[in-house]
């Protein structure tokens, strides 16, 4: 498959086919004729084309009707891949993954702090040419490259406007990797390519609309509504950790006060634990660091927790009230039918969900919003990277409008 092959999938009745076979296959010539409306004889000519260019394939015969059984169709997704970037705070992770969200192996970069753009860039080249060199014979089924980047994004440009961890600005990471490789670039900010992972490998599949909240070293969301990925006018749809929580709180890395990221997100967890130790509270915890107060991680937290500690389970579950404070305000915005968790902090299992539930059940407006489904995504670490894949497979198989 050559790189150009990309915008030939993109072709209206070509995604539309490809797009049935991918959610109703297996399935048969006629079937699909019928439920497009489009003609046996275009729908023939296609999937030929399709079966030629082996992204899809004749599968078991179905069951006959009278006559002859029909061939089967189904995607050939082991046969083409794509790379998937999650370039996170702190280390950045690079995998193959078929088309079905199956992950060959991949491989973790580490980050140096007060880095340039350029050697941002030059470890992203790095990180995807090892991948090439490791999986050579699949080069030709590669189908492009999709990044997840933590803060900022400009995703029609495929721009890193602003990554506050790294504190790097307007880094123009499709225009380079293109450069480099060739390939189609796709780049989006981490929560939201987590929501499209939900969507496409997780238990998001069957929600119209939904929203998969990051909670770690900051806390964004990704908002599917109406089965699409939901950007907002200039990007930033999602920001929820700025959500104002409380005008008189701390001052949150953004500038302002008292955002739901000052009391909910990893950091926030750590400074209150920090905080009970010298005030002579947290004693599982206290013997866990060891004498080394700047050693405490929301891990030990949760450990601390588990163990038995009163005063961690507290912060965790105040974490889980403020956030349930903050989902109970998107429900009331945008009304989603789910609500899936992911990030280090969900980690935290049911000391976080039950008073996020509690929360949303006493403070959502009607019965039905009460009962808004709030789950722990089972994705886990892996939801980042294929949620980088997933902006490729969003682009290759969802009908394109036709711009003709």
């Amino acid at each position: 498959m050559q790189h150009g092959s990309f915008q030939w999938m993109k072709f209206l009745n070509k995604s539309i086919i490809l797009n049935k076979i991918r959610t109703d296959g297996p399935i048969s010539r006629a079937q699909i004729a019928k439920d497009t409306k489009l003609t046996p004889p275009t729908v023939g000519s296609i999937v030929k084309e399709l079966i030629d260019q082996q992204i899809v394939t004749e599968s078991t015969l179905g069951s006959s009707q009278g006559g002859r059984k029909p061939k089967m169709l189904v995607i050939n997704s082991s046969g083409f891949y794509v790379i998937g970037i999650d370039a996170g705070p702190r280390n950045i992770k690079f995998i193959l993954s078929d088309l079905a969200g199956k992950v060959q192996e991949g491989h973790l970069i580490s980050m140096e702090e007060n880095m340039s753009n350029q050697t941002f860039i030059d470890i992203l080249v790095h990180g995807v040419r090892k991948l090439l060199v490791d999986y050579s014979e699949s080069e030709q089924q590669i189908v492009g490259i999709g990044v997840a980047m933590h803060g900022a994004v400009n995703v029609k440009e495929g721009i890193s406007l602003y990554a506050p961890n790294l504190n790097l600005r307007n880094v123009a990471i499709k225009k380079e990797l293109e450069k480099n490789f060739g390939y189609e670039v796709k780049v989006e900010n981490d929560a939201r390519a987590i929501a499209l992972a939900e969507s496409w490998f997780g238990s998001g599949a069957e929600t119209k609309s939904m929203l998969a909240l990051n909670l770690g070293s900051g806390i964004g969301a990704g908002l599917i509504i109406d089965g699409r990925l939901y950007h907002g006018e200039f990007d930033i749809a999602g920001e929820i950790g700025h959500m104002t929580i409380d005008l008189d709180g701390d001052i949150c890395t953004c500038g302002n006060r008292g955002c739901l990221q000052t009391f909910a997100s990893g950091p926030a967890i750590e400074r209150k634990a920090e905080q009970a130790i010298n005030q002579g509270k947290a004693p599982v915890l206290t013997r866990l660091i060891d004498g080394n107060i700047h050693q405490i991680t929301g891990e030990m937290v949760y450990e601390a927790a588990i163990s038995g500690d009163n005063d961690c389970r507290n912060i965790l579950e105040e974490a889980g009230r403020y956030v349930g404070i903050g989902l109970t305000n998107l429900i009331h915005i945008i009304n989603p039918g789910k609500i899936i968790i992911g990030g280090g902090v969900a980690n935290a299992g049911e000391f976080l969900l039950e008073p996020i539930k509690a929360t949303i059940a006493e403070k959502a407006l009607t019965a039905e919003a009460k009962q808004t489904q709030v789950t722990v995504s089972e994705l886990g670490g892996r939801a980042t990277a294929l949620g980088a894949v997933a902006l490729l497979l969003t682009e290759l198989f969802e009908p394109v409008k036709n711009d003709g």
